[in-house]
């Protein structure tokens, strides 16, 4: 199969194809020292942003669910959330 010096390069071209569509596939890349770098998702950052907030909501309905004066308070925290967005 590998007789010639052609079919030789040819393979090598192949495998070195295959495997950068793998790393793009897999969301790898390299710098110029070989080193791998991660590939920036746009919608992951959205998403982690978006959790970020709804676990700050939700600590803050914790917080007036268990405070002990619920009143004026609970109206203020109430609003505050509904203005957030």
């Amino acid at each position: 199969m590998f007789d010639n010096p052609f079919s030789m390069v040819v393979a090598i071209v192949l495998i070195v194809s295959i495997a950068g569509i793998m790393r793009a596939k897999y969301g790898v890349r390299r710098d110029r020292h070989g080193n791998e770098l991660p590939i920036r998702d746009p919608d992951a950052d959205r998403l982690r942003d978006e959790l970020k907030a709804l676990k700050e909501r939700v600590a803050v309905l914790e917080r007036i669910a268990t405070e002990n004066n619920r009143g004026v308070t609970l109206d203020r925290e109430i609003e505050a959330l509904r203005h957030r967005d």
